[in-house]
């Protein structure tokens, strides 16, 4: 089935509305076990967008990596904001994601009017005017982008800090699950670059012990809610 490229249609409506500066977020990483997560946020304007664009979820890596330096060039700003792993153990995931988010909008060299978010839960909030919209790493231009800078330089990332702990494979999984990486896990335990309130440590009964409890008991579920499809 084609891709079905994605619009200006979203940003029109807002721009329609009063919004002159319109910037669209997305994250990466939200369901690792190691690494920070990582949220891109990229202003393009109302350009035609580059060849190929669409959510980074639906490209090779050979292509996202391809259009990332496309798309730098391309689009009129953009920015990264990362909440540590240790953030996201401290603040559970709904949290790190707003965290990320202020600061990539922060970074940004442009004050935006107006913010597009993937998905149906604004995690952003005010003061920020906030436009949620489903499978928007698909559907809408400047989404799309955050999508492919944000995967590209999160997986650069990751295959940076793998270089200290190769057994664990980053370069390849970029710290979500794989066989590598649970076999590391069970063998060698958490590193410095884990989060330690995931579920994933449930399974490991010699490093169970590490498993860091937050006070608050609710964002205890919401944490364990996210990971029920990423247990060993």
């Amino acid at each position: 089935m084609p891709i079905v490229p994605p619009t200006h249609s979203v940003e029109r409506s807002l721009r329609r509305a009063g919004a002159k500066i319109v910037v669209g977020l997305d994250e990466v990483g939200r369901g690792a076990w190691a690494g920070p997560v990582t949220v891109g946020a990229a202003v393009t304007g109302l350009r035609r967008a580059p060849e190929g664009l669409t959510d980074s979820k639906l490209l090779t890596e050979l292509r996202r990596r391809a259009l990332a330096p496309v798309l730098a060039d391309w689009v009129t700003a953009y920015a990264f904001g990362q909440a540590s792993p240790q953030e996201c153990d401290e603040l559970g995931m709904t949290a790190a994601l707003r965290l990320a988010a202020v600061r990539a909008l922060e970074a940004l060299p442009v004050e935006p009017d107006a913010v597009i978010l993937d998905g149906n839960h604004d995690y952003l909030g005010g003061p920020w005017r906030v436009r949620t919209v489903i499978k928007g790493d698909q559907s809408c231009i400047c989404v799309s982008a955050a999508s492919v800078l944000a995967k590209v330089h999160r997986d650069g990332l990751m295959a940076e800090l793998g270089e200290g702990c190769p057994e664990y494979g980053f370069a390849d999984n970029a710290g979500y699950p794989s066989p590598v990486h649970r076999a590391a896990l069970e063998e060698l335990g958490p590193t410095e670059h884990h989060r330690l309130s995931w579920a994933y440590l449930d399974a490991l009964p010699k490093w169970r012990h590490l498993k860091r409890v937050r006070e608050d008991a609710g964002a205890g579920r919401e944490s364990a809610d996210e990971q029920l499809t990423l247990g060993f």
